[in-house]
This record gives C-alpha cells, sequence and structure tokens, in this order.
C-alpha cells in the first residue's frame, strides 16, 4: 500500500470526523466470512415478513455485485444516546416507551446528507475515476459486517455492535467505493461469559448467543410486523410501543455509553414515554404531523395502534378501559378507522385489564 493511499485514507477518516461521525474505519469490499451465516438464517425463517432480506441477496454477501470494481467499504458511526430521561416518566404506568433511535428525527436523512459529503470529498481528492454507492440501513449490505471488518466494534451477544470506548447506541453508513484504501482490523470478542442481554430479553428472542429470531423481538413487533402480534409473546412486551432497548439498557458496556450532543436525536415533545391515551386517540391526520420525519412512521398509525392497545392490556391500568371501549364502539358500528386485527388486539387489552388488579410499572435505567 503506497504512502499516498494511506495518507488518503487519514485524510478521509478526518474529513468524516468534521462531518461529526464519532466512528470511522475502512473494511475491505469483499466477500467477508461473517456473510456465510446469512443464509441459514434467512432459511430458518428468523427475518419473519422481513422480505426484503432476502432481496438481492448476492450483493448483500459481497459489495462487488453492487460495485463490480469495489475495493473498499468505508464505515461511518453516529451516536444517538442522548441524555437520561427522568425516571418518574419513564415509571409512570399510564405511558408507553419508544426506543431511543426513534425520540428524535429520522436518521436515514441526518446520516445520508453526511455520507454524502463525505463521499463527494473522497470524490475529489480520488479523480475522476472515482465510482462508489452509500447507504444508510437502506441499501442491499450486510451493514454490521462491514463495521466489524472497519474496526468499529465487535458482534455482541445481542447481535448489536459494540464499540469499547463508545458503547452501542450509534447508527452507521457505509461507502463502497473503487478506491483502494488500508484497511483496520476488526476488535476482539470482548463480551466474555457475560448473558446480561440474553437473560433480560423478554420475549426470549435470542435462540443462542449472536443468534437472534427476528419473529420473538419485540422490535421487529413493534415495527416490521404488519399483521396481529402471537398473543403468547403480548404479555411480555410490557409497554414497548415502538422498539425496545432491553438488551442494550443491560449491557455493561453502555453504563458510561456516549452521549450525543446533536439536537437531532434529542426527545420530540412527547416521544419520551409517550401518554397511551393520546397515542390511541390520534386521527389518521394527526398521526402524520406528529411523526413527520420521524422513524415512527415506519410502523403506520394502525401498527401503532396496536401495539398501544398491546401495552395498555400489560399495564394492569383499569383507567384505560374507556379508550379501550372507544376503539371498539367505532369497530361495532363499521367505522373504516379500525380493523378486525385491531378490534381483536382491543378485546384481549379489554380482557387483560378486567382480570387484573393495578400494579406499578418500573424500567430500569443503565448508569451513564
Amino acid at each position: 500500500m503506497s504512502s499516498a493511499t494511506a495518507s488518503l485514507a487519514e485524510r478521509v477518516k478526518s474529513f468524516a470526523q468534521e462531518l461529526g461521525f464519532e466512528l470511522v474505519g475502512i473494511a475491505p469490499a469483499k466477500l467477508l466470512p461473517e456473510a456465510e451465516y446469512y443464509p441459514p438464517w434467512l432459511h430458518e425463517g428468523y427475518a419473519g415478513e422481513m422480505a426484503y432480506l432476502q432481496r438481492q441477496l448476492p450483493a448483500r454477501l459481497d459489495p462487488r455485485k453492487i460495485l463490480p470494481d469495489a475495493a473498499s467499504v468505508i464505515v461511518a458511526g453516529v451516536i444517538y444516546h442522548t441524555d437520561s430521561p427522568m425516571t418518574s416518566e419513564i415509571n409512570d404506568p399510564r405511558r408507553g416507551w419508544i426506543s431511543r433511535y426513534a425520540w428524535g428525527d429520522d436518521y436515514h436523512d441526518f446520516i445520508k446528507d453526511r455520507l454524502e459529503k463525505l463521499d463527494g470529498f473522497i470524490r475529489e481528492q480520488a479523480g475522476e475515476n472515482y465510482r462508489s454507492r452509500f447507504y444508510t440501513d437502506t441499501g442491499p449490505v450486510l451493514d454490521r459486517v462491514f463495521a466489524r471488518h472497519a474496526g468499529l466494534g465487535w458482534f455482541g451477544k445481542n447481535t448489536n455492535l459494540i464499540n469499547q470506548r463508545l458503547g452501542s447506541w450509534f447508527f452507521i453508513g457505509e461507502i463502497i467505493t473503487n478506491v483502494i484504501l488500508p484497511v483496520d482490523q476488526p476488535p476482539p470478542d470482548r463480551c466474555g461469559t457475560c448473558r446480561a442481554c440474553l437473560d433480560a430479553c423478554p420475549t426470549d428472542a435470542f435462540v443462542a448467543p449472536y443468534v437472534l429470531d427476528a419473529q420473538r423481538c419485540i422490535s421487529y413487533l413493534t415495527i416490521e410486523l404488519r399483521g396481529s402480534i402471537p398473543e403468547d409473546v403480548r404479555p411480555q412486551m410490557g409497554a414497548h410501543v415502538f422498539g425496545c432497548d432491553v438488551c442494550q439498557d443491560v449491557c455493561p458496556w453502555n453504563r458510561q455509553a456516549a452521549v450525543t450532543s446533536e439536537p437531532a436525536f434529542a426527545p420530540r415533545p412527547g416521544n419520551l414515554a409517550p401518554n397511551l391515551v393520546e397515542l390511541a386517540e390520534l386521527d389518521a391526520e394527526e398521526f402524520r404531523q406528529r411523526f413527520k420525519s420521524s422513524p415512527i412512521k415506519r410502523a403506520k398509525r394502525r401498527g401503532l395502534l396496536r401495539n398501544t392497545l398491546v401495552a395498555m392490556g400489560n399495564s394492569k391500568n383499569p383507567d384505560f378501559l374507556p379508550v379501550i371501549e372507544k376503539i371498539l364502539e367505532r369497530s361495532a358500528k363499521g367505522s373504516t378507522d379500525e380493523d378486525a386485527m385491531l378490534r381483536e388486539h382491543a378485546r384481549w387489552a379489554k380482557e387483560q385489564l378486567l382480570k387484573s388488579a393495578p400494579q406499578t410499572v418500573e424500567r430500569s435505567w443503565p448508569e451513564t
């Protein structure tokens, strides 16, 4: 590797940090060993209804199927972990839980803008023969595999990427390019004998260490699944209405995780421990306005209402019964606002509240 190439890599990393990427590294653009586990994982059905994960499978395994002369993959990470909220809010039985990554603005647009600037910088440095593709959780790329080989972190037993210095609360994006750059080395697995994430999972979604069955994962159930949530896992979902976080909350590497000051990731009003009644009463237009440019829009109003009903049923709080009754009444009148799937979840939530006594809901909070 020439000194000029090494110098370019350093300039790229320096500019990435100027743009606000806390993590940046370079991986080889080739078929990497971890990719061999992906097809069997799909074959076992662990992806659930996420059919898009099976599309363009050759490209997902080898970036040279995306860019034939690809030589390097530049991977950059952005911290999204914000300051700890007030425990009085997160333990309020009238409120739900939204995953940290969705508290603020949609990260796709935020990171895409930074990647575009980084890509432009490299183009200026590399010259007219430069070619590239860049993605942030949107392209047929095994993001975490390249992030590991770029030195950003190791795979935790919860399948998240963990950085020894910063923790696991970060987004990643990558630029696949034909420029040959010196690559970084993957860090060793530092999970050791720890099982905190595996043991804490509310729905037992881990088939084994490092193997996630998405069909039982709360994030999948509340975001990706479009139909009915299996009844056997509903009681374990607690107050989660969009995403989870538990397996990261309990991770020892997140006890002193890095905290961002980026305004885009700060909690929007109502996104931190949202009021469940307010969520249940949002009409279609209110949903669009409240979650405009937010990751939460991915669940759609129907999905968020379904999740909210499950959270109400798990709350042991009979004060939710009038709201649930209203949803059932609208359904009885033939309103197109509600459908059979939502009616079923509303009936389930009502049954749970009628047979349960009130109880306090507590959520632990890691040290920061």
